[in-house]
């Protein structure tokens, strides 16, 4: 079990080079998830070239974000939220360690509840019963694999993902195999094209639900590295192992979402367990392999970083107790999902979009953070409140609520109830309102972002280069 917390890893503790890097984000995202969000993207109303421009673009570039923070992680040797310390100060950066803390355990929750779900349609269709019983042993099973993973951590996480990589790997490609003949493009070419604001739409959706979803954690897995690690490589392999399976996966869900409505229709209520309608009967339990294993392959990593995040928040706990007590609200989560909830595609979009907003801001805020500095952290003073960052400076967390209640303002979430009041913005900044063009579009992420990068960069100078020009502080303890 691993014993770290939120301190920083020793130097005879750092090893690997940037390429291990791969397996924890590719198996990460290499769930059959990808496919569904095929049929996500069009239901925006765009053509599948639109689609397929959107994905590649919100992926790639999400998950570049995701690189970069992960530099922070060989640079500082501690776990993401305590890095960012250096922009928020000690305890003001409890704010964003909870806001992170939030979207890993909603993650980890929608991930455990899509596995049992996909658990009880197979069970359903092999004529094995697919009710109550069989979704309660598929909730006890995944999510304590997921726990158990979490608690262990570092170590075990890497060989557990290594595993799921190639397995899910394998199988997924044997799937496409078998679907193939589903495809038909006429069909998918004849979709018709849609608006600028609705493949925007799109194309932050792709952004929040991939590298978004994951850039508060990237630097859990990289401080591990010894401090010689290349930078480029970090942002290289980071990118590219998180990147290359969902990319593949988004193709096929286009192709197989545009060649039939009704199976789109079917994702949106069972994302996964909607895909197993066109698989012949013999590759279902393959199937159910492939799915559950992808789903925990991202659960895991969840777990492990939502509990360093609640560390961070201010809980002091052992980080396998924070990981236990994120694997309870986990389980009570995927409860309320799988036998209480009407629909999933819109309360999950609304979860995806409300927090990615505030997450988009802090993301920017550290990156430009990151940019300005040009010395490793201080690794004492990331823990002292009378250090060089400071306990809580106003700016940052200023500007992070500044660049929230922009970006609020400029999104929609029709589809969930209690974010209505979300788009106060889009009447007064003449883009026609909650039922306008712009409606739909999500330009409250992208503003949060660039607001939180701009306004850090602006703000942010003065206060790294004091910072810097201060000499070496003496080595205390983490606490």
């Amino acid at each position: 079990m691993e014993t770290h917390g939120l301190d920083v890893i020793r130097d005879t503790e750092r090893k690997g080079t940037p390429r291990t890097l791969f397996w924890p984000w590719f198996g990460a995202n290499v769930s059959i998830l990808g496919l569904s969000y095929g049929a996500f993207a069009l239901g925006f109303g765009i053509s599948f070239w639109q689609a397929l421009a959107a994905g590649v673009i919100g992926i790639v570039f999400s998950f570049l974000l995701c690189g970069f923070v992960a530099v922070a992680g060989k640079r500082g040797s501690a776990p993401t939220m305590v890095l960012g310390r250096a922009a928020y100060g000690v305890r003001g950066n409890r704010l964003p360690s909870a806001l992170s803390w939030m979207l890993t355990v909603g993650w980890e929750t929608v991930l455990v509840a899509l596995a049992a779900m996909t658990t009880a349609t197979v069970f359903d269709r092999l004529g094995w019963g697919g009710g109550t019983g069989t979704k309660v042993v598929a909730l006890i099973l995944v999510g304590a694999l997921t726990v158990v993973g979490g608690v262990m951590g570092f170590d075990l996480i890497m060989r557990l993902q290594t595993v799921i990589t190639v397995v899910t790997g394998v199988l997924t490609l044997v799937y496409v195999g078998l679907v193939a003949d589903h495809v038909h493009w006429s069909t998918v070419s004849a979709i018709p094209a849609g608006s600028a604001q609705e493949f925007i739409g799109a194309l932050v959706f792709m952004m929040t639900g991939f590298g978004l979803g994951w850039v508060n954690a990237a630097a859990d897995y990289s401080r591990y590295l010894p401090r010689s690690s290349s930078g480029r490589g970090v942002i290289g392999w980071t990118a590219f192992g998180a990147s290359v399976a969902p990319l593949l996966l988004l193709v096929f869900g286009l192709l197989l979402a545009g060649s039939s409505e009704e199976l789109s229709a079917a994702v949106a209520a069972d994302p996964i367990g909607a895909l197993t309608t066109i698989l012949p009967t013999w590759f279902l339990v393959p199937f159910a392999v492939v799915a559950v294993l992808g789903l925990v392959g991202g659960a895991v990593l969840d777990i492990y970083s939502s509990g360093l995040a609640l560390l961070s928040a201010g809980l002091r706990i052992p980080r396998p107790a924070a990981a236990l007590v994120d694997g309870v609200l986990m389980i009570a989560g995927s409860v309320y999902i799988v036998f209480f909830a009407d629909d999933f595609l819109g309360p999950f979009m609304g979860f995806l979009t409300t927090l990615g907003v505030p997450i988009a801001a802090w993301c920017g805020i550290m990156l430009a953070d990151l940019a300005l500095r040009r010395r490793d952290y201080d690794e004492a003073d990331l823990y002292r409140p009378d250090g060089r960052y400071g306990d809580v400076p106003p700016l940052p967390l200023l500007l992070t609520l500044a660049a929230t209640a922009l970006g609020w303002g400029l999104v929609t979430n029709a589809s969930a109830d209690w974010l209505e009041w979300q788009g106060y913005l889009l009447g007064p900044f003449g883009l026609g309102g909650k039922s306008g063009a712009w409606a739909y579009a999500n330009l409250g992420v992208l503003a949060a972002l660039a607001l939180g990068f701009l306004g850090g960069l602006a703000l942010g100078r003065d206060r790294v280069r004091a910072q810097e020009a201060q000499p070496p502080s003496r080595q205390a303890t983490p606490v």
